[in-house]
């Protein structure tokens, strides 16, 4: 790839993609909305998890460009909208505008923050005014990437709950998933769906923790 720019390929695929969306390429292609190809995003992303912990580099490859074909397409989708329409161009640049951005320490001579998460929040916050920092967990999101991106944001805000009394076992990724694990077992021999009990216990620790923020005032970001 000497002397070739990077993301030179990337044309390559917007062009393939206006093909295939255009008169006289894949009627397949051409039928697809956002709401359609959905499920093709969702298990594409899981395929390049799956690849990252159990493939080899080349299936890593592959699956990324599975994940990114989706994005071209949706981009391409978007474009065809003649109120709102947006193109891939338009994608690239809000999330370049982002980075740059929210990183004020490379790109503005700003001095790193101790805390970069909190400068990030910070940042953030002044993007997207909410009434909550639990505002924008997607609610789509599997029981335990859920609750653990809840349990995140209270943490940031101050707003967690005390911990349990400390492990008396090392707690390690192996450990935290044989404790996962056991409790799979427990709930399917009583007959409990541990997604829906994980659900409903994080809805019970929103609720709890929008109460705290309505009596303490304005979110924190």
């Amino acid at each position: 790839m000497s002397g070739v720019p990077a993301g030179s390929k990337l044309l390559d695929l917007v062009a393939v993609m206006d093909r295939l969306r255009s008169p006289g390429g894949c009627p397949w292609d051409a039928r697809q909305t956002h709401a359609s190809l959905l499920r093709y995003l969702v298990e594409e992303s899981y395929e390049v998890v799956d690849a990252v912990e159990n493939g080899t580099r080349e299936e890593l490859r592959d699956e990324l460009g599975d994940l990114l074909l989706q994005v071209v397409f949706h981009a391409r989708v978007a474009a065809e909208d003649p109120a709102e329409g947006f193109d891939i161009d338009d994608v690239a640049g809000a999330i370049v505008a982002k980075l740059v951005r929210r990183h004020p320490h490379v790109f503005a001579g700003e001095v790193a923050a101790e805390d970069l998460q909190a400068r990030w929040d910070a940042i953030k916050a002044t993007e997207k005014p909410r009434e909550s920092v639990l505002d924008g967990v997607p609610l789509q999101l599997p029981a335990l990437a859920r609750a653990d991106k809840v349990l995140g944001r209270l943490q940031r805000a101050g707003l967690a709950e005390p911990a349990g009394a400390p492990a008396q076992d090392p707690v390690d990724e192996e450990a935290v998933g044989e404790r996962l694990l056991e409790l799979v077992r427990v709930a399917h021999a009583a007959g409990v769906d541990p997604e829906a009990a994980l659900r409903t216990a994080t809805r019970r620790l929103e609720r709890a923790a929008r109460e705290r923020e309505s009596a303490a005032g304005p979110a924190r970001g």
